[in-house]
This record gives C-alpha cells, structure tokens and sequence, in this order.
C-alpha cells in the first residue's frame, strides 16, 4: 500500500510541476539514520538566489503521509564538513500553506537569518525527525526470530525549487540487508546504501526507494509519561516520572521460554527489551525505581561531577507488544536549577525524557510550584499545550499552582530546557513553620485549660439527679439480689440437713436446722421490705420493678416448698417409714423446686444483665 501511494505521487508531481524561480538548490547532501527505532534525515542545503527579489525565507516540503509522523523539525547553521557543531542557533520554522501546491504537500517556512539578494548563497542544515516511519516486517515474529523492518522514501530530494546536484547516504544499524530499490548510481558499502549524485532535478522530483532490513534494535515506546517537578525553597526539587511502557516493534507470537531466553538472550530474544538507562541530571541523590508490585532492586546507579546513570531492568524481559508500568524519583540541589532574576525566581530544567532512544506519544510535565506563587509564565523552544492546576499537600491553605505542559510525539530531541518564571515572597517561607508553632502552641493551651477546669455536670442539672436516682436504684437491686442470693444458701443448708438425716437418723438435729434457717429467712425478709418500697416508689426503676416482684414472689414459693418437704421427711422419720413411702410422699414437692429454682436463677441473670 505504502509503494502504491508514492507512485500516486510521483505522478501528482509530475503534473502539477510549478517552479519557483528565484531560488535554487545548488547542492543537497542527505543522510538518514535508522540505526535506532526514530528516523532521522538530515539535510545539508546550499540555496542560490537566482532572481532579482531579496528572498528571506524557504521552504521544506514534506509527503503528507510522512509528515503526520514527523516528530520534530529543526533548521541550523551548517558548521562545516568534518566539523562539529558548535553552535545551537536555530532558524524559526512554521508550518505555512502556499498557493498552487499540491494538497498531498505539507510546507514549512524557513526564515533566515538575513536576505538574499540576487547571486547570494547560504548553506544550512535541517533536521527533521521522525517516529513509527519504520514498520515491521513481517509484523508478528516469533521469540527465535530476527526484526524486520521497512523504511520508505525518496531517492531524490523533495523540494519545490530546482535541485542541481543531490546525494542521499542511508546508515543502518546492520550490514544484514534483506533488499533495498537500486537505482542508477547505487550502492550499499557495509551497512550504508548510497544514492547519486543525481543531477539537475526538476521541482518536486520524486523516487520512491524501499529498504528492507534487518534491526534488532528494542522499540522502547511510552505511551505515556508524567513528569512532576515538585519545587521546594527549601533548598529541593523533587522529580517523579510515570511511565507506561510498550515494545513498538514487530508483535511476539508463540510461548515465551525463559529457559531458552536464559540461556541465549542475544539469540533467543534478540529485540527484546532487556534494560533501559536513564541519564539524570549531575548530583541527583535519592534515586528510585519501583513499579506496582513495589521496589524493584534490578537496577544499577553511577554517579560523577558530570552526569548521573541509572540503568534499569523490568521485572521481565518486553517483547514486542508487551507492555510493562514503572516510577523513577530522584531528587536535586535547589541552586543547580532555580535562579533569580529581575526580581523573578526562574526554573531552568529539561523537558523531555531521560531514558535514552524512547518515543513518546503523550509527554505531561507538572511543574508543581510553592504556594503563594504569583505572575506565572512559561518559555520553550518548541509549541506545547498548557494548563493550570492546584495541588493540595501538608499544611497548605490555598494549594500549590501547578503548571501542566503537554506535548505529544516527543522524541530525545526535544530534551531541551525550558523555563518557568514566577514571583514568590520569601517571608511565605515562614507559613508553615508558624503553622506548626502555633498549632502545638494551642494545643498545649487547650491542655493547661482542661487540667484546670472544671468539667463535671452540676449537681443541681436534671441530667445529674437522674444519674444519682439510677445509681440508686441499681444499688437498692444489687442487695436485694444479695439477699435472694443468701436465701438460696440457706435452703441449700436445709437440703444438706435431710441428707444428714437419711445417715445418722437425728431428728433432733434436722429440727434445729429448720429452726435456725426459719429465723434467718424471716430476718432476711424484713431486710428486704424497705428496698422494695423504695423501688416501688423510685421512677427510675419502673422498667426493671417487675422482674424484681416476681423474683421475690418465686422466692418466696420456693421457701414454702422447701419447708413442706422438710416437715414431711421430719415427720416420717419420727413414724419409723420406709425409704420408699418417704420417696412418695415428697416426690410431688420435689419437681415443683427444680423447677422454682430455675425460674430464680434465671430472673437473677436476667437483672444481672440490666
């Protein structure tokens, strides 16, 4: 489909064909990169004026499929052949619409640096990046299996203007090439495939070129990454990346053996995603790396003057398609980063992220800054969507302003700093410690006033003659449940009394028991009497008044009882009966106490409860 499309616009090309007269591309020397999983081209151009008009600007054209992947976009100065760049002066490049184009063109404007007038030249670079122009194939491989990969583009220079002589030089990361389009004045040296020179080349010329080959390169793709940057004047700034990771080559299909993998990981897992490193900034300290499940202690941290490394390892190797979610804190030194200027406090730190040669489709940087923080601004090299929000943490009042960047389709090249600008007090500093000092300070007040004041209800409240009239109730209950309890000890004393009877034969004995346990029976009656006048005339004690009556009504039927029986096994001890006549004469009286002094002993759980 891809080859058919650039057919399609060869032929577009052709017809349409408009020139634009006044400038030339003298020279154009390309080179594209596809030794990781982001392609990068860059141009080298040498521009002429040829007309009369002073020209201040150019353009770049771009394949509409080509340019929805294209990532970032940068014009600089050209330092030379064999020279390295030292400069990092880029030209302003916007995204603009000539007339008489073809629609299957996106066009970006170059401004330079000064006019050209008439016989004038200037040479450039541009850098254009671009990510998922690299397609598997095929697109589901399995564990044991090579990746891949297709590339698709122009032999020739796609331009607007006239192009006299242009050569294109494709670098991979492997001299393995399954096949590539050769056209006159072709060849592949090692890992490199060199097109031209070609010569005099018409506007919008265009020859589409496909290589195929071999890249084991992992496809390390963030789906998304949130980035806060916590500032503290305190003398901290505290960052936390969230990741969400996917392999973005070609899809694992089949079992995964870990055996195998174990045993041959450059074979049997060739494009796997084995580790990542992360380069931080110089002297961060207090580095983490976790992810769901907790800490994870695969990684390895070193640290110099000049750059900090943490190179780190998912809890298992990511195949192609397979996703995996991880956090990295660490910390840095305030000063490194935040510094004052014309009365504005300004953070100068990186946008991007450090994890070497990762995509990311949706970047998010919160900038989380102190409260109170007024007159905010933000400055970047390139175009971001931005937001406000509020971040609420310990001991703040009106929340923390943070401010939220987000850019999409972020690649390593857009690791450039930025800077937030803002206006902060230093007396707000003072907040929270004051905060804190007079929160213990109030509280140790609101101590000394509880030690020393009185707390308790008055006596002359309602509430407080209730209690007292209920805790006199529940007193006048506890001794009249004493007084049951003491009665049913001495009928416990006139059943041991006939048992002493039926094995010594002493009436005299039995009688005297009866007698004294007679008397201290009336005793205990007349002790009770005045408790229950009082609960009978107390209201407090309606709820609980009958259950108390009617203990001391089945009480009383099992003292009756008791000394009935009593009289009877007295009496036909003295008329010489036999055991089993005694047995019969009594049998009527015994069922009804087992049953009276269940009837008692559950009345007494029952208050008890109460």
């Amino acid at each position: 489909m891809g080859l058919r499309v650039n057919v399609f616009l060869v032929v577009l090309f052709v017809v349409w064909a408009p020139v634009l007269s006044d400038l030339v591309v003298s020279k154009v020397d390309r080179r594209i990169d596809l030794t990781s999983q982001i392609a990068r081209i860059t141009s080298t151009l040498k521009v002429v004026n040829e007309g009369s008009s002073l020209v201040s600007e150019l353009l770049l054209a771009f394949p509409e499929s080509q340019a929805k992947h294209l990532a970032h976009l940068e014009a600089t100065p050209n330092a030379g052949k064999g020279k390295a760049k030292g400069s990092s002066i880029s030209y302003p490049v916007q995204n603009v619409h000539p007339n008489d184009m073809p629609p299957a063109l996106i066009f970006y404007s170059v401004s330079l640096p000064k006019g050209l007038g008439k016989g004038d030249s200037f040479t450039f670079d541009v850098l254009a990046v671009f990510t998922r122009a690299l397609k598997p194939f095929p697109e589901k491989i399995t564990q044991a299996d090579i990746q891949l990969l297709v590339f698709q583009e122009s032999a020739y220079y796609l331009s607007p203007y006239a192009v006299k002589v242009q050569t294109l030089s494709v670098k991979l990361p492997d001299a393995r090439i399954e096949s590539y389009t050769k056209l006159e004045n072709t060849k592949s040296v090692g890992s490199e495939i060199k097109y031209g020179p070609y010569e005099n080349l018409s506007p919008l010329s265009y020859s589409p070129i496909v290589v195929h080959f071999e890249s084991n390169q992992p496809f390390a793709v963030a789906e998304e990454l949130v980035r806060e940057i916590e500032i503290s004047h305190w003398g901290n700034i505290q960052v936390t990346e969230h990741y969400k990771l996917v392999h973005g080559g070609a899809q694992s299909k089949g079992e995964f053996s870990r055996l195998d993998y174990q045993a041959r990981p450059h074979v049997k897992g060739q494009s796997a995603i084995r580790r990542l490193v992360a380069k931080l900034p110089p002297r961060a300290h207090s580095v983490y790396y976790r992810d769901e499940i907790g800490n994870v202690s695969t990684s390895n941290l070193w640290s110099d003057s000049k750059k900090t490394e943490l190179e780190i390892e998912p809890r298992y190797p990511m195949f192609g398609g397979w996703r995996t979610a991880f956090t990295i804190g660490y910390g840095l030194p305030l000063h490194d980063f935040l510094f004052e200027s014309d009365g504005q406090r300004v953070l100068n730190i990186t946008f991007g992220c450090p994890v070497n040669e990762v995509v990311i489709d949706t970047l998010i940087v919160k900038v989380v800054l102190p409260e109170g923080s007024r007159d905010i601004s933000v400055s970047a090299p390139f175009p971001l969507k931005q937001a406000r929000e509020t971040k609420f943490s310990h001991l703040d009042l009106v929340g923390r302003p943070v401010v939220v960047l987000e850019k999409t389709n972020a690649v390593p090249e857009h690791n450039q700093k930025f800077q937030v600008f803002y206006k902060f007090n230093s007396l707000a500093m003072l907040t929270e410690p004051l905060m804190l000092i007079s929160g213990f300070f109030f509280l140790f007040v609101a101590g000394i006033v509880y030690m020393h004041v009185d707390m308790s209800i008055s006596k002359s409240s309602p509430s407080y003659l209730a209690k007292l009239q209920w805790d006199e109730v529940q007193a006048a209950i506890q001794k009249i449940q004493n007084i049951i309890n003491r009665c049913l000890l001495i009928h416990d004393k006139l059943e041991a009394s006939l048992r002493d009877l039926s094995r010594t034969g002493d009436v005299q004995a039995c009688k005297a028991a009866r007698k004294a346990a007679d008397g201290s029976l009336k005793e205990l009656s007349k002790e009770m009497k005045p408790l229950l006048a009082f609960l009978q005339s107390s209201q407090q004690a309606a709820h609980i008044l009958p259950k108390v009556e009617e203990l001391v009504v089945k009480e009383k039927d099992l003292e009756e009882r008791l000394m009935v029986k009593h009289s009877t096994v007295v009496d036909c001890y003295e008329k010489k009966y036999g055991g089993r006549e005694i047995e019969n004469r009594v049998a009527s009286h015994l069922q009804k106490i087992t049953a009276l002094r269940q009837e008692v002993d559950d009345l007494l759980e029952f208050i008890d409860e109460i």
